[in-house]
């Protein structure tokens, strides 16, 4: 299943929402719904499917797959965004070697599809200067 923009924003934030009200205090509770939430979450920051339904046996093993969503969101969108101001420099300055490089470091790294996706299509214009 391949979310749009707006269902995966939607999806990411409410998973922000989840984790925020965690950090505050609130349990997380393993329903069915929750369960379907965090099954729809896992690919779209390349969990797989086995692990994600192992850590839904318990509200323990749950959040902590919440919890690695969510880190695995954050640090990619800082990783894509930071590389892409670097890119950008690079790029404006005319050292388009050193703006492909920093596409390439990101995906070295990245295992989040959106932002290995975003990579690639900076990747795919910068060749497209040269």
């Amino acid at each position: 299943m391949t979310l749009q923009n707006e269902e995966l924003d939607a999806l990411w934030e409410h998973l922000w929402g989840l984790e925020n009200r965690i950090h505050h205090g609130d349990p997380l509770e393993l329903s069915g719904r929750m369960c379907a939430l965090l099954r729809s979450a896992a690919p779209t920051v390349a969990v797989s499917s086995a692990d994600a339904e192992a850590a839904l046996t318990s509200a323990a093993s749950a959040t902590v797959l919440l919890f690695e969503i969510r880190r695995r969101i954050r640090e990619g969108s800082n990783r894509i965004n930071d590389a892409l101001l670097r890119m950008y420099t690079l790029q404006a300055s005319g050292d388009l070697d050193g703006a492909r490089q920093q596409m390439l470091d990101v995906l070295a790294v990245e295992v989040v599809p959106l932002y290995r996706e975003i990579a690639e299509g900076e990747l795919a214009k910068l060749n497209g200067l040269s």
